[in-house]
């Protein structure tokens, strides 16, 4: 959820924590983490509280995730709980303020930390009209800081204006107005900041100001933009103004300080110590398959001792975030807070945090080539040799289709994918590596047994089914015949998704359009939609449009996440296959990740497959070393 480019959080991680996974919960609180961060941070004019609030609002998260009826409204309940607890420590600061130095000197006591438009400045090194942007932002009244603080992420990607005025709790073209009326007291703001920063200046004005304290309020905002606006000196600072809005676009988030996950160990650890002398981490009970709740067990686990296992052998740049998540989740834990999650125990496989993708445009779907996928009969002989650790991977969107060859899993290994499926609710003789999750399938409905059913809930937290059930060699059945069996599925408690049609997913009246229509009908759970997708374009730019058209119509008729669980370039003529060129493939994988990874609704893709063989030709790997063009290009590929 975090980064450049509006994050939006995989629904099925935030499903997955509230049954209990630890994994998705720790993942879903590290991508939260950046957001809150920079929302209370500019909220807040970097008062010292800062971290505290970030913590605060985290740990409610946690605690109250279960109550979050819709996981799809996770982003916008998120901002929602961050501006509460910024309007509480508001509220809680200006009462402590009033009974400590009564109501006339409110207004003089600065804050004990520098602001957060001087950390701005000094971290991204802004100048000129930025500069002055973010000097302004000073003297914003408290309501039009919290919006300002909402806005400013607006216009950096990160949140869309539903988001903004649902935190708000106003309606979209009441937040409109809201954003006018701040901007133009930003506008105002900065007249103020060029005349006071003005040389040789004002005498008048430095006169006016000769018994100020130098701290930013309302009432001097208001003399000051007063005098400015009359003044024939100083009217001359209120011309050749850019719009704010060209400014703040081009900002980044701030970064998280480089010791903010330390500070939430010690926190954490403080807290936990104070509460019970062992105050219990539940990690040891998540994952294990006991079925017990997330309740922490206070005559176990020392919780001190498991942060400190959490920040064993120092923290670099990129652990920060997760690390400080971890300890969130920690922390809730040692104070003995029951987070009510419920539903089936939890795996011990973890999803992968969401990607940040930028904004997609698409318009109309075309008609895919038909694919036909191998009927894959797993050898059932296990793997004697580990796989070498591979590159860390690249995309957690980033997955392959895999069916065992000599080298299997050492060529996972390397491919830098973060997760991959067979076809099988299991994966023998394929070493699964670390850092790579499996994901398990029901692929027909022969597969619909007892014995699978355990397998696939054991695997982990996601459930791929019916396998181009649209196809006579594949799955085979009507949309009927899958939901009759549907309801088994569902019975495991994974996040669901739709049997992935050869093609036809955007179609009314095809076969995804039945079933899913009828799922509706029958008040049947399914969670996101896999599609399958093979291009008869060779040209690199015609073939990625098509894909993108293709899953956007897609998307716009269900309205639910997306995994592309086949994909690739392939022509389907006279009941044989083309293939392009190992340059052509390699360049349409370049291109077609870098499209995914900019789709929100997109939250996995596997290419179509790991084996490289003469038949197939898209093939990533020859042996578990030896690459293909294609493969270097997959492993090259964000």
């Amino acid at each position: 959820m975090s980064g450049v480019g509006r994050g939006v959080p995989d629904t099925g991680m935030v499903i997955a924590a509230q049954r209990g996974s630890q994994h998705a919960l720790d993942d879903l609180v590290a991508d939260s983490l950046p957001l809150v961060y920079n929302i209370v941070g500019r909220a807040l004019r970097g008062h010292v509280d800062v971290d505290d609030v970030v913590q605060e609002t985290l740990v409610r998260v946690v605690r109250h995730l279960s109550d979050l009826r819709d996981p799809e409204a996770f982003r916008p309940w998120l901002v929602a709980i961050t501006i509460r607890q910024i309007r509480n420590w508001e509220q809680h600061r200006r009462t402590a303020l009033i009974r400590d130095a009564g109501v006339e000197a409110i207004h003089e006591v600065p804050d004990p930390a520098a602001d957060f438009a001087e950390v701005t400045i000094l971290r991204l090194g802004l100048t000129d009209q930025r500069r002055e942007v973010a000097e302004a932002t000073r003297w914003l009244d408290s309501d039009d800081q919290e919006l300002l603080a909402l806005w400013w992420l607006e216009e950096t990607g990160e949140l869309d204006r539903a988001d903004l005025a649902a935190a708000l709790g106003l309606s979209a073209s009441h937040a409109a107005v809201r954003i006018h009326r701040m901007k133009e007291q930003i506008q105002t703001a900065r007249t103020v900041v060029r005349a006071l920063r003005g040389r040789p200046g004002c005498n008048e004005l430095r006169g006016m100001t000769a018994g100020w304290n130098g701290t930013p309020t309302p009432l001097w905002r208001k003399r000051l933009a007063r005098h400015v606006r009359d003044c024939v000196v100083c009217g001359r600072y209120r011309e050749d103004f850019l719009p704010i809005d060209r400014l703040l676009a081009g900002l980044p988030l701030l970064p998280l300080p480089a010791n903010f996950g330390n500070q939430f160990a010690a926190a954490a650890a403080t807290h936990a110590g104070a509460a019970t002398p062992h105050a219990a981490a539940t990690s040891h009970q998540v994952g294990a398959g006991s079925g017990t709740p997330l309740t922490p067990d206070p005559s176990t686990v020392d919780a001190p001792g498991w942060l400190g296992n959490l920040f064993s052998g120092g923290l670099g740049k990129a652990a920060v975030p997760f690390a400080a998540a971890a300890t969130v989740t920690a922390l809730v834990a040692g104070a003995l807070v029951v987070t009510r999650l419920t539903g089936p125990p939890p795996s011990s496989a973890a999803p992968p945090a969401a990607e940040a993708p930028l904004n997609a445009t698409a318009t109309v779907a075309p008609t895919p080539s038909p694919s036909v996928s191998p009927k894959v009969t797993p050898s059932a002989k296990p793997s004697s040799k580990a796989p070498a650790v591979g590159p860390a991977v690249s995309s957690a969107k980033k997955g392959v289709s895999v069916w065992d060859f000599n080298g299997a899993s050492q060529a996972l290994a390397n491919s830098k994918a973060s997760w991959y499926y067979n076809w099988n609710t299991g994966h023998p003789g394929i070493t699964t590596p670390r850092g790579v999750t499996f994901v398990p399938m029901i692929r027909a409905s022969t597969n619909v047994t007892a014995a699978e059913l355990a397998r696939a809930k054991a695997a982990g937290p996601y459930l791929l089914t019916f396998n181009e059930p649209d196809m006579a060699e594949q799955a085979n059945m009507s949309p009927e015949a899958a939901l009759d069996l549907w309801p088994q599925l569902v019975a495991t408690g994974a996040t669901l998704g739709s049997p992935a049609v050869a093609w036809g997913g955007a179609d009314a009246g095809g076969w995804l359009d039945r079933f899913m229509s009828g799922a509706k009908a029958r008040n049947l759970r399914v969670d996101f939609i896999a599609l399958h997708w093979y291009g008869g374009d060779f040209n690199t730019t015609n073939a990625v449009n098509q894909l993108r058209q293709y899953i956007q119509a897609v998307y716009n008729r269900y309205k639910l996440p997306i995994w592309l669980t086949e994909f690739a370039l392939m022509n389907f003529v006279n009941g044989g296959q083309r293939f392009p060129t190992q340059e052509q493939q390699a360049a349409f994988v370049t291109a077609s990740a870098k499209m995914l990874a900019g789709l929100p609704f997109v939250h996995r893709y596997a290419w179509f497959g790991l084996p490289a063989t003469d038949r197939d030709q898209s093939g990533l790997f020859r042996t578990g070393t030896e690459a293909t063009a294609v493969g270097r290009a997959f492993q090259a590929a964000g």
